[in-house]
């Protein structure tokens, strides 16, 4: 059997957390061949704390033959010791009243931390996948405080809009869910993200010959799925978490596939027109578990133009708010 890697998990007994620790466990992340250590870090807060030992119990009695230890802490820096995947999902959520910018300076804090720790402490080989909104930011926070860590070690989860967008796709055709492929996110994991439906093929034809309504792929499509979470919240009276669990799942398990084509949030490098200094949701393929290449092939028309200077513009603008941060 293979050595344990150790995977740390900001945030493990949220509503998130509790989804997607019993994935990890049991091998839908990294494999049904590779032990995990569960390095679960928490705020310093009593109830949290005691909350997470309720959810390692939970993981005891699911006597997984993978899970080769837990580790419970409030102290990242022991959290993110050696740890090969630093798994960011908490976030300091927007409360009432709270302006973006706000929020944007508030979680700027907590991730320049965490950045500054996890370049510090982790394995040599960590790499970094951001959940926490605004996760294309906080990410960009966090890596621009990294310097043993490289830049294409961090990514922002747009898995969760790229699953939302095939399921979209899939229903609209009356197909199945696998005969929609190369449906890829571009952008910010916000409203402004867009799904390239252009791009897409559904049973091997391109997906604009199976569904000719366009004004639908150009309004309701990209509507529903740029505002799915906001559904999800007024349907169930809380965040999507059983389906940002699955999303990060597939996010690091394409990573660590190589050949796997999907969706992440990368350091632009000014790729399809972004501002080179933000992370935008983009397509890659890996090419060595954990590495990747952006795929910059496609060839956007000027509804994709105008889609996409949208979206930059938000994360242009998400970048100024925090400017002052990250000198």
């Amino acid at each position: 059997m293979k050595s344990p890697i150790r995977v740390a998990v900001t945030g493990a007994a949220g509503q998130i957390g509790y989804s997607l620790l019993p994935r990890i466990a049991s091998g839908a992340m990294f494999g049904p061949d590779q032990p995990v250590i569960l390095q679960l870090i928490e705020a310093p807060i009593e109830k949290a704390m005691k909350a997470l030992e309720g959810v390692a119990m939970e993981l005891d009695d699911c006597a997984f033959p993978l899970l080769k230890g837990i580790v419970m802490t409030d102290d990242p820096r022991v959290g993110f010791k050696d740890a090969n995947w630093c798994l960011l999902v908490g976030a300091k959520p927007r409360g009432p009243g709270m302006e973006r910018a706000d929020l944007l300076k508030d979680n700027g804090t907590i991730f320049i931390s965490q950045g500054q720790i996890i370049d510090a402490v982790s394995a040599a080989d960590a790499r970094v996948a951001v959940v926490g909104n605004p996760a294309n930011t906080n990410c960009m926070i966090a890596a621009s405080q990294a310097k043993r860590l490289t830049p294409d070690r961090f990514t922002a989860m747009v898995r969760l809009d790229q699953n939302r967008a095939q399921t979209q796709l899939a229903k609209k055709a009356g197909v199945d869910l696998t005969e929609v492929k190369n449906i890829f996110i571009y952008g910010n994991h916000s409203p402004t993200m867009f799904p390239a439906f252009a791009h897409a093929t559904i049973a091997g034809k391109p997906a604009t010959s199976v569904i000719t309504d366009t004004a639908w792929l150009h309004g309701a499509f990209c509507e529903t799925v740029g505002k799915r979470g906001a559904a999800i919240i007024a349907a169930r009276g809380a965040s999507s978490a059983a389906s940002a669990a699955n999303a990060l799942t597939d996010h690091v398990r394409s990573l660590v596939t190589p050949g796997a084509v999907h969706s992440i949030a990368v350091k632009s490098n000014g790729a399809y027109g972004f501002d080179p200094a933000v992370w935008a949701g983009m397509p890659v393929r890996t090419t060595t578990p954990g590495s990747y290449e952006v795929i910059t092939s496609y060839v956007m028309d000027d509804f994709a133009k105008s889609k996409i200077a949208t979206t930059n513009k938000e994360l242009v603008d998400e970048r100024g708010f925090v400017a002052d941060m990250i000198k």
